[in-house]
């Protein structure tokens, strides 16, 4: 699936991953950086991307860890800094959540500080553990 919004572009195609770019930016973060860019590789392989593009360049990413009925676990969301706080990261939040795979399914997630972004999205819970409520 794509999604297209003031000139920028998110893709589910795993085959799109610009694997350098994806490792740098979790190199960068608390919770990714001491992946090595073998086991970023595999994680991708796995999983439901969500690559942000401007232009041809990846400037931020995300992604979907499921069994595509009834959990989900949403990891890696990052956006390039000179990006952030321009509602990106949201944006590939809204795709994650809406994503056909995954619509519906209970999901967890572990951030330190990014509560007020997930919350938008029926997540709750402590600082470190969130969760979205069951659905029928």
């Amino acid at each position: 699936m794509e999604w297209r919004k003031d000139g920028f572009l998110i893709t589910d195609d795993t085959s799109e991953v610009q694997l350098d770019v994806v490792h740098r930016l979790l190199a960068a973060t608390y919770w990714g950086d001491r992946r090595p860019k073998e086991i970023v590789e595999r994680m991708v392989a796995e999983s439901i991307c969500f690559s942000l593009y401007s232009g041809p360049t990846q400037i931020g990413f995300g992604r979907a860890v499921t069994d595509r009925a009834t959990f989900t676990w949403v990891a890696d969301i990052v956006v390039e800094p000179e990006y952030r706080g321009s509602g990106l990261g949201q944006w590939i939040m809204e795709c994650l959540v809406m994503h056909p795979a995954v619509k519906g399914a209970q999901m967890a997630l572990q951030t330190r500080d990014a509560q007020g972004l997930y919350e938008k999205f029926g997540f709750f819970g402590n600082s470190a553990l969130m969760s979205t409520k069951v659905t029928d």
